[in-house]
């Protein structure tokens, strides 16, 4: 099974609080593990002019460009990446995730969003979420994730909070359906 470029949505009762309500990429996913960006929860301490200002990038004079810093997950969370619409590569630095999105993590595509020639569609994400092999198998077992299809619409656009919901509905699933409870039949 190959997740890669489909969303995890977390389940009632995750019992992790940083993945409550969660809803994440998945950039990469094999039998070594997999990688992934929480695309539903801003930081609320950091701005895109902020992070360039920090970074010593010159800011725009419309630094905001509806860019929004997010938290990508609890590992090497100083760590930025974009997840991105496949429009732009940066040179050997892409991730071609499929033939909608991509991933880059170098400075180069920070650059050119600040200079508005970056990719048409993007989300900047401080740390990712990670999973050893097997472990995500077992977590979406053990009712931890659902899984849907990724579309740039949802991953890019709306508000945040309306994400996690949103995904579910690509289900056909009422959130307030949901149990906490696992079973099998």
């Amino acid at each position: 099974m190959n997740l890669s470029g489909k969303l995890l949505i977390a389940m009632p009762g995750m019992g992790d609080p940083r993945f409550e309500r969660s809803v994440v990429f998945l950039c990469a996913h094999s039998g070594d593990g997999a990688m992934g960006l929480i695309v539903n929860k801003p930081s609320p301490d950091l701005t895109f002019g902020q992070l360039l200002r920090q970074l010593d990038i010159p800011v725009p004079d419309d630094p905001a460009r509806g860019i929004r810093v997010h938290f990508g997950g609890p590992v090497e969370n100083v760590r930025g990446f974009v997840l991105h619409s496949s429009d732009y590569g940066g040179e050997g630095s892409t991730l071609k995730i499929d033939e909608r999105f991509g991933m880059t993590a170098t400075l180069d595509v920070l650059q050119a969003i600040a200079l508005g020639d970056g990719p048409q569609s993007s989300l900047l994400a401080l740390g990712y979420a990670g999973w050893g092999p097997g472990q995500l198998e077992d977590e979406i077992l053990n009712n931890g994730w659902l899984t849907c299809d990724a579309s740039p619409d949802l991953v890019f656009s709306g508000q945040d909070e309306t994400k996690w919901s949103r995904a579910l509905g690509t289900l056909g699933i009422d959130p307030q359906s949901l149990s906490a409870a696992a079973g099998r039949a």
